[in-house]
């Protein structure tokens, strides 16, 4: 469906682009002079301690919030004044699966599909796609407010995908899902990039990012402290054979307490 231009800013195939992107709440500094680009055909992890300012990075890539300063191009278009440009390229993907409950899944996607302007054949079709994608069958007519958790997220998963999207926003991909559909996911994500899609993704789960992602970005107090591949970190670090977990670890300041206690925990599934 999306013919959409791939952006010419910060390369030729740049989609998303940071420009010294400043956020605060009050006084209080969430996101300080990030800057940052995203090509087609990249999964990119974001990670960092709760509180370092993933979620305000990802609110502000999807247009959920403003910066205070600083500019965010998405395929070439600036989201402060082409937000609609800028919306119909993106797939995003919440932690928190929201459906309305009163819907059945297939009357939840044929909803979405409409809101991005699918006619009547693209939505059967698109509709279609997703449900054998990920494999939604079983329950696809059902009221959402019988879902499992995982159940929702394939869901939301596959509403992210009806409209082809170029670029997909994942925050906390993998979060309530079965072993099953955790690689489904996987291979999903990876499939998509070799296709072109730009993916941007925020995680608290290392081995994952380590698995599956071209670049790793680290943010710490509001501020991106690295960008580039697990390999660089390692240079970086002289931390040859260490994991990403370990890597991590010893680059983000421990004496919070903050970093330790969140990057070790993975989410429930």
């Amino acid at each position: 469906m999306n013919s959409k231009p791939f952006g010419t800013r910060g390369g030729t195939d740049t989609m998303i682009e940071f420009q010294n992107v400043c956020r605060n709440y009050g006084t209080k500094v969430a996101v300080e002079e990030l800057s940052l680009n995203v090509p087609a055909g990249e999964v990119f992890a974001l990670l960092g301690h709760n509180g370092a300012g993933k979620t305000t990075t990802i609110k502000m890539l999807v247009g959920l919030l403003l910066p205070k300063s600083g500019q965010i191009h998405i395929g070439g278009h600036d989201t402060a004044t082409r937000t609609r440009d800028t919306t119909s390229l993106i797939g995003y993907i919440p932690d928190q699966p929201y459906l309305y409950e009163k819907l059945s899944g297939r009357e939840f996607l044929t909803f979405v599909a409409e809101m991005y302007g699918m006619n009547p054949d693209q939505t059967v079709q698109g509709i279609s796609r997703e449900i054998d994608r990920f494999e939604l069958h079983d329950f696809i007519d059902e009221l959402t407010e019988r879902y499992s958790h995982g159940m929702k997220q394939r869901t939301v998963f596959a509403s992210a995908m009806l409209h082809n999207p170029r670029i997909l926003v994942i925050d906390e991909p993998l979060v309530g899902l079965d072993p099953h559909s955790i690689r489904l996911v996987k291979d999903l994500l990876r499939s998509e990039a070799n296709a072109g899609t730009c993916i941007f993704m925020s995680t608290h789960t290392l081995d994952v990012a380590e698995e599956i992602a071209d670049r790793i970005g680290i943010m710490q107090r509001g501020q991106l402290v690295f960008e580039g591949t697990v390999s660089q970190l390692r240079t970086q670090l002289h931390g040859e054979g260490q994991s990403l977990e370990a890597l991590y670890l010893s680059l983000v300041d421990e004496s919070t307490g903050l970093a330790s206690s969140a990057l070790r925990q993975s989410p429930k599934r």
